[in-house]
């Protein structure tokens, strides 16, 4: 069976846009799978995941939150981000966090991509904007779960990826409608957030990854503190980004092993009541 797929305008006023896949042949209204985007946007790697959900029987669904009114603005345009994600690959992993080493080698670029990537660098990494985000994410839950013809009346569930991880515990938090969120490699809300969580996580992690590895106990005390069901893996020799098979840092054994759990998590959370 073929996959359909097509970017589709939703919110109130069809102000946002996502990339949607379903198996082509089903008419029955399907549970609903968000997947929130890396840093790098949605690109071809988040939208081969999408339609991995998609044949596994899910409508799947990932929201642009880079564009604006169904178009990427100019900084975060897919180029602007691929020229980032290009420099920054070029650069020892050591130098990504270290300020004063990556503008100086930002200095060292030709002048036009000096400026491009100045500007597209701190519309990516200078704060994630949460709130801008979420109110996308929570349009994009309203919608699959009220408007969406393939999964109107079922659940709704979502998965994110490093930014996308931490957007997915923060949406579990703002919707309480949500059924399950799946967090991999993502910062963890605030506990004022957690106090509002009303489904079960899932979170996936790499040992290496100790920025936010190291947190995830605390993490889990926490939400058992509140009453809140939470499981999660730490894969050892691991880095962030393991599920990522375009970069570096993936580790086959890993990701097969939390692709087969995030199912299994899915089927629970989103199984006919």
């Amino acid at each position: 069976m073929t996959l359909e797929t097509k970017w589709v305008r939703y919110g109130k006023n069809q102000e946002y846009i996502g990339y949607m896949a379903k198996m082509d042949r089903v008419n029955e209204n399907l549970p609903a799978v968000i997947v929130i985007q890396e840093i790098w946007g949605v690109d071809a790697h988040i939208q081969d995941i999408t339609e991995r959900f998609a044949q596994a029987g899910y409508l799947a669904f990932t929201p642009d939150l880079y564009a604006e009114n169904g178009e990427r603005i100019e900084d975060l345009k897919t180029e602007r981000v691929v020229e980032v994600r290009d420099f920054l690959d070029s650069l020892p992993h050591t130098v990504w966090n270290n300020p004063s080493e990556r503008e100086q080698a930002i200095r060292e670029l030709e002048e036009g991509k000096q400026n491009r990537v100045t500007k597209t660098f701190e519309k990516m990494f200078g704060g994630i904007q949460s709130s801008v985000y979420i109110e996308k994410l929570l349009a994009a839950s309203t919608y699959l779960r009220e408007e969406c013809e393939a999964s109107k009346g079922q659940g709704v569930a979502s998965i994110g990826f490093c930014m996308g991880g931490a957007l997915s515990g923060l949406l579990a938090c703002r919707d309480p409608q949500l059924k399950g969120a799946a967090i991999f490699y993502g910062n963890a809300p605030s506990e004022e957030e957690v106090k509002n969580i009303n489904c079960p996580l899932y979170g996936f992690y790499g040992e290496h990854d100790k920025r936010i590895s190291d947190k995830v106990t605390d993490f889990a005390d926490q939400l058992k503190s509140h009453g809140k069901l939470f499981e999660y893996q730490i894969y050892k020799d691991t880095h962030h980004a393991f599920f990522n098979d375009t970069r570096a840092s993936y580790k086959v054994s890993a990701a097969r092993d939390a692709y087969q759990k995030v199912l299994q998590f899915f089927n629970q959370v989103l199984g006919e009541e």
